[in-house]
């Protein structure tokens, strides 16, 4: 009798480790539908700009938006990159673009530097209200750009920085973002390392440089990421800044192409689509190929 007992009371116990498996491949599964549709969702407007820009303009315009493939895929894209116009004739796609990569890759790497001083100074220096003085920075990320707009094109013009690459970039540096995100990184940094190198003779200058930006590596390709997409995107601010085309960027260029018309007024839609499809390009390629880099600066601490 005892030893049926035992067998009757290991049945549950066989039969759950069954079951578990079970449970897990259906959790699993429900985890790659749901991925699936994320995707269809997120990728869905991508990929039916990206087809119907390979239409012309006349049938996008009679037909709307499409989900095949177009006979005017190399034309399109040629334009878009290579063909010279605005009122003066001499801006084109790759222009452009590169106005775009000017004011990403500034504005990041202005964010990173600005930002990485000010929280070193504000953790590791001893000085009257500092709080108070992390806090005021910190409160400029209550005033967003169209807030602060007009006085900071007041300043800009008053410097004589319109229609130049520094009046686009550095007037975007002032923000705290970036100061919070290292102020935190820093503050997480052992005091034995702080110990270690003043033992060691190191100065405020060497500490920094050998050892704080050596560590802060996953966290400065994190931010560069972040700014780098932010300042991309910027359409607001550099239709302001800039009125002469030699300074216009992609975001700029898909509005200027809509407002072109040609013919019976019809937009070059079939442009404007393949613009808006270049320009995701450079922010989608940084984020693919620092993904990684990107999540360790996010979410671990490299001590």
């Amino acid at each position: 009798m005892a030893v049926t007992d035992i067998k009757n009371a290991s049945a549950p116990v066989a039969k759950a480790k069954v079951d578990k498996p079970t449970s897990l491949k259906r959790i699993r599964a429900y985890d790659h539908i749901v991925l699936i549709l994320g995707v269809l969702l997120m990728m869905g407007p991508i990929f039916v700009a990206f087809m119907t820009s390979t239409y012309d303009h006349v049938t996008i315009h009679r037909e709307g938006m499409q989900v095949g493939w177009g006979g005017n895929f190399v034309q399109t894209y040629a334009n878009v990159l290579y063909q010279e116009g605005g009122f003066t004739g001499e801006v084109t796609g790759i222009l452009m673009t590169q106005n775009s990569l000017i004011l990403g890759i500034g504005f990041a790497v202005g964010k990173i530097v600005v930002s990485m001083l000010a929280a070193y100074a504000i953790v590791y220096f001893r000085f009257p209200l500092a709080t108070f003085s992390f806090w005021l920075i910190f409160t400029t990320l209550l005033l967003p750009l169209e807030v602060r707009i007009l006085p900071s094109y007041e300043v800009v013009q008053q410097l004589g920085m319109l229609n130049t690459s520094s009046g686009l970039i550095i007037p975007l540096i002032a923000s705290a973002s970036g100061t919070f995100f290292f102020r935190q990184f820093f503050k997480s940094v052992p005091n034995e390392l702080i110990e270690a190198a003043r033992i060691d003779g190191a100065g405020p200058f060497q500490f920094f440089w050998d050892i704080l930006v050596p560590l802060s590596k996953t966290m400065i390709a994190a931010i560069f990421i972040i700014m780098f997409v932010v300042g991309w995107n910027q359409y607001l601010w550099p239709t302001l800044m800039t009125t002469e085309e030699g300074y216009f960027t992609l975001v700029r260029g898909i509005r200027n192409i809509m407002q072109q018309m040609i013919g019976a007024d019809i937009p070059e839609y079939n442009e404007a689509l393949a613009m808006a499809v270049v320009a995701m390009l450079p922010p989608a390629l940084v984020i693919v190929i620092f993904q990684r880099m990107f999540i360790k600066g996010l979410v671990e601490q490299e001590k």
